[in-house]
């Protein structure tokens, strides 16, 4: 391609070229008051990819600094590619979930595979070497081909990506609802593993240190993706697909495994992921991080095109490629070591004591700004938030009173909803077995993956019920905490800290950022209820087309300690005589719920209330009778209420069932969504035990031999009576048949 004149910096204020950039009036003059003078062409791409919202957090950066990121098991916190936490015997786990949104719209298979590609690069370049990947989806309703298209492409671009570099995909969730139609959501989330001395950080610090490149060679693809990743979706799709990326397992696999030998070398400085916006972010941020100054030769580059631009080759998202900072020195040992695994590690350039950015191209300065300006000191805004009037509405609203019939038929539409059936089309394309150390697999309430040489486990969840956050921000944010601990408690693991994907819609209207604000008040209340960090996260704002917003999907990753393997619990049913409990009482709250969509064909009132300090102590409780060997199995009671709690703990058992008797109101106690909420078995031998135990344990049953699920209410009137198979079937079929796979 040849190289095309470029405006001058008179030409780009005058015309307002940066406009086009994602840069506002303001912007640009603030930039040219940091420079002294007005940027050139290059330099008004750094500053508008470094100030987009996806880079720079401007307008979320206010609310973040409320969550709580620190706790005695927090090793590091945000502010580097991932979170990490110990987890004793020198041992730490890293993770962070990332999201792909805007690409996976346009490009769903590319996409989806790329987001998994770039947070697997942002856990090794901790010195963690990756051990489970997770995601969490959200789409319209299956009845659109559209959709239909997203979900398949988006799920192979998971698979593919994740199968071919070895990380097992070991769970995730995915809920429809026609606020995606239009803006997909694909989240990914890794753990890795390390030891503590093994720790890396993003630095570029020590003069004359060199910086050097490693990975796939720069191309032109995937330029302003994050400036695209920053604004509404077009209509102009065929432009947009320009900034998505292409991403390669195979060289992925590759450098994952050089770096990580790289990390046991003496004359690694520093080491960061080539993310959103590529070259510029992690030359910028690994100089301003440390208070030092980089410069680089862009001819020295490894190029995959011709005829590349200083402003291409600096904004380029091309894949599978890492910066690092080594000794001086020490250049050829990282080359060699590089080459064994057939990539190159090129010298580009070295750290300074100027704090600048300096770029050099043909042997010119063309570009030269220090790097605070491009990281530290981005603007941030404090966005106006204002109350919306449907939440009014909605408050104002008695509760949603459903009276059901036939509730046999309704629990088995129940478990044909989407958001609900089951999700093995997806998870059995994934390899969730790699390294062989997957306990549980995707299916039960969280996914459990042992720590190899140990007794012992991390149990991992992603969650979030974004129609409860609609209809009550801060209610909702509680919610996806508690309910993301209640997964992990139910496989017996003691929650440690979360990553947050914040997924919004526009921050500029003061409805949208309310619910940001809420929410986040939300999810901070539980976090420090559940002393479970915020140790890292991702936003993606401006998730909207033609005007309207998603759902606010703050997803919630958790992961948990599970101190002994004896302890490692499931959500099925082990054994006839056992007997069947529920955790908590439950109240007429239909607000948001799956009964609430499918009935009225929409949601509205109240979300479910939310009770921390009962959520604490029924977890805290559950979780020590899961140690103490008093439960046999453990189910957190969520979408579609008590009675597709009940089925699904006959799931994946051999010809069990189960006779149950539910006090109350019929349609509440079967379907209602109230929280903090459990299903556990109990050996008979184990009764007494368990109900010292555990003090808001009711007895309502007993595990048969029968395949039947049955239950009664209080006058012993029969309400649900069918063969626990034909429950399953109706829940393992449902997705392949509005996909037409059966």
């Amino acid at each position: 391609m040849p190289q095309t004149l470029e405006p001058s910096p008179q030409q780009i204020k005058e015309e307002k070229i940066y406009r086009k950039m994602g840069l506002t009036d303001e912007e640009f003059e603030r930039a040219e008051k940091m420079l002294g003078r007005t940027p050139n062409y290059t330099e008004t791409g750094l500053f508008s990819v470094m100030w987009s919202e996806h880079c720079s957090y401007k307008s979320s950066k206010p609310v973040l600094k409320r969550f709580p990121t620190e706790g005695k098991q927090v090793l590091q916190g945000p502010g580097e590619g991932a979170g990490i936490v110990d987890i004793g015997d020198n041992q730490a786990v890293v993770f962070k979930i990332e999201s792909h949104n805007s690409p996976s719209a346009i490009e769903p298979y590319e996409g989806a595979a790329t987001g998994v590609g770039g947070i697997v690069r942002d856990v090794f370049s901790m010195g963690a070497r990756p051990i489970a990947a997770m995601n969490s989806l959200r789409f319209g309703e299956l009845s659109s081909s559209r959709v239909r298209y997203l979900l398949e492409q988006a799920v192979a671009g998971i698979a593919d990506y994740g199968n071919t570099l070895g990380v097992p995909t070991v769970g995730g969730e995915i809920q429809f609802d026609p606020s995606y139609e239009s803006n997909p959501l694909v989240n990914a989330m890794v753990v890795g593993l390390l030891n503590h001395e093994d720790m890396q950080k993003g630095q570029a610090k020590g003069v004359g240190n060199t910086v050097m490149y490693v990975g796939s060679k720069t191309g032109r693809d995937g330029i302003h993706g994050a400036t695209f990743s920053s604004s509404e979706l077009s209509e102009a799709e065929d432009e947009e697909r320009a900034a998505v990326q292409a991403g390669d397992p195979f060289t992925e696999k590759l450098l994952m495994d050089a770096c990580l030998e790289l990390i046991h070398s003496d004359a690694l400085i520093g080491i960061q992921d080539m993310g959103a916006a590529g070259l510029t972010s992690s030359s910028a941020e690994m100089a301003s991080k440390a208070g030092y100054g980089v410069e680089m030769d862009l001819d020295l580059v490894p190029q995959r095109e011709e005829n590349m631009t200083p402003y291409e080759m600096m904004l380029s998202e091309s894949q599978e490629r890492m910066l690092i900072v080594i000794k001086n020195g020490r250049e050829q040992e990282i080359i060699d070591l590089f080459a064994k695994y057939d990539l190159e590690a090129v010298s580009i350039g070295h750290v300074t004591d100027d704090k600048m950015l300096r770029l050099f191209h043909k042997g010119a300065v063309v570009a030269e700004v220090p790097a605070d300006a491009l990281a530290e000191d981005a603007p941030v805004y404090h966005k106006k938030a204002e109350e919306p009037a449907y939440y009014r509405e909605f408050q104002s609203m008695e509760q949603d009173v459903i009276h059901i019939t036939d509730y046999q038929e309704t629990l088995l539409k129940l478990l044909e909803q989407p958001t609900i059936a089951s999700k093995q089309w997806v998870y059995e394309q994934f390899d969730h077995q790699v390294g062989l150390n997957t306990v549980v697999t995707p299916g039960s309430d969280a996914a459990v993956v042992r720590i190899p040489g140990k007794n012992k486990a991390i149990a991992i969840s992603t969650d979030c019920n974004s129609r409860y956050i609609y209809l009550d921000p801060e209610t909702g944010g509680k919610i996806a905490v508690a309910e993301a601990a209640r997964n992990v408690v139910c496989s017996g693991a003691e929650p440690l800290a979360i990553t947050d994907g914040l997924n919004f819609g526009s921050p500029d209207k003061p409805e949208i950022f309310w619910q940001i604000e809420k929410s986040a008040e939300g999810i901070s209340a539980a976090c420090r209820a559940l002393n479970s960090p915020v140790i890292s996260g991702n936003v993606s704002l401006y998730n909207e087309k033609g005007g309207k917003a998603i759902y606010p999907t703050p997803i919630i990753g958790m992961v948990g300690l599970i101190s002994d393997l004896n302890h490692v619990t499931t959500q099925s049913f082990k054994a006839k005589g056992d007997l069947v409990y529920m955790i908590g009482e439950t109240k007429q709250e239909f607000g948001g719920s799956e009964l609430q969509k499918m009935v009225r064909g929409d949601i509205s009132g109240k979300a479910p209330e939310i009770d921390l300090d009962k959520e604490v102590r029924r977890q805290k409780q559950l979780l020590e009778a899961i140690r103490s060997g008093l439960v046999s199995s453990a189910h957190d009671i969520s979408e579609g209420g008590a009675a597709v709690a009940l089925a699904e703990c006959l799931f994946e058992t051999d010809g069990l069932g189960a006779e149950i008797t539910l006090p109350g109101d019929e349609t509440t106690v079967l379907f209602s969504e109230t929280q903090s909420r459990f299903i556990v078995s109990v050996k008979k031998e184990n009764q007494a035990a368990f109900e010292q135990a555990v003090e808001d344990a009711q007895f309502i049953g007993e595990v048969t031999g029968n395949e039947e699920l049955v239950i009664q209410n209080e006058n012993k009137e029969l309400l649900i009576k069918i063969n626990s198979k034909s429950l399953e079937e109706a829940w393992k079929k449902a997705i392949p048949r509005l996909l037409n796979k059966v």
